[in-house]
């Protein structure tokens, strides 16, 4: 790989952007899709008056669906972005790291 195409193919470089595999994007794109269905579904318990804990039992649901999407894309970004920088020497990607997963965990 020429030094170009590593800068816009990683999303930690200064433009922060990253080009992901097809396969990388349609899973990403299909965990998003069936998260947006569920929360139509919601919309909808709501407007046809559906009880509390039903609504309540899917909200729980997408939060677990968004989590498993942020699992699977923070994987690929250690994976890509960051292995591919501490390569580079670009050790600064690790402070970028711990800050991303103390904003995750709180």
């Amino acid at each position: 790989m020429d030094s170009e195409k590593d800068n816009t193919e990683c999303c930690c470089f200064s433009s922060k952007t990253k080009e992901r595999t097809d396969k990388e994007y349609k899973s990403l794109a299909n965990r998003l899709n069936r998260i947006e269905g569920q929360v139509r579904g919601i919309k909808k318990m709501l407007d046809s008056d559906a009880y509390c804990v039903d609504i309540l039992m899917q909200v729980s649901a997408v939060n677990a669906a968004l989590n498993s999407f942020s699992k699977e894309l923070l994987a690929n970004h250690i994976r890509t972005c960051v292995a591919d920088d501490i390569r580079a020497g670009n050790d600064g990607v690790i402070d970028e790291l711990v800050a991303t997963l103390q904003k995750l965990m709180r």
